[in-house]
């Protein structure tokens, strides 16, 4: 630090001998080692109390990071759960799916369920291109179809067969 050499030392203590007087100077020097003393106490304690605030900047620190590391194994934890939820949801519904499956597929239903259907069947308008084509032998005259529809011919109309005659009936709801 300062580079005081033994000749630049003699000269101080030739001044001080000389500006303060050889009765005064014991008590000068003691003087000055107490202050120097205080000094170095000072500086010391300054030097201890700084190490100490460090030392509390890292308690703090590593505090914080204990309770950063304590939310980020909540954080964890809870993920977790949420996976074993997810898991838990989709074996649940991986066994549905397994016991719907033991009862075949859907689309399989008992005869009695496909009543909706023939009535579905039966609204639908009936067009020539799906219109069953009579045969000879299923042929009739105008007097069968007198029969089956309950009513005398037109005049003006051709005769129809049977089928034909079944086929407007069940359109119409009173077949069967």
């Amino acid at each position: 630090m300062f580079d005081i050499g033994f000749t630049e030392l003699l000269v101080c203590l030739v001044v001080a001998l000389v500006v303060i007087g050889p009765e005064q100077l014991p008590g000068a020097v003691r003087t000055a080692g107490l202050w120097i003393g205080r000094l170095k106490r000072s500086l010391r304690d300054t030097r201890n109390e700084i190490e100490r605030q460090i030392g509390a900047d890292d308690i703090r620190r590593q505090l914080h990071n204990e309770e950063v590391m304590q939310n980020i194994e909540e954080a964890r934890i809870k993920f977790e759960q949420t996976l074993l939820d997810v898991q838990q949801y989709e074996d649940a519904n991986a066994d549905a799916r397994r016991q719907a499956s033991d009862y075949g597929p859907p689309d399989e239903l008992p005869d009695h369920a496909h009543g909706d259907e023939s009535a579905a069947e039966r609204s639908k308008p009936v067009t020539p291109a799906t219109a069953p084509q009579p045969t000879p032998a299923a042929s009739t005259t105008s007097s069968t179809t007198v029969a089956s529809t309950g009513s005398a011919p037109v005049a003006g109309t051709t005769p129809t067969t049977t089928h034909q005659a079944a086929n407007t009936s069940a359109q119409s709801g009173t077949g069967h």
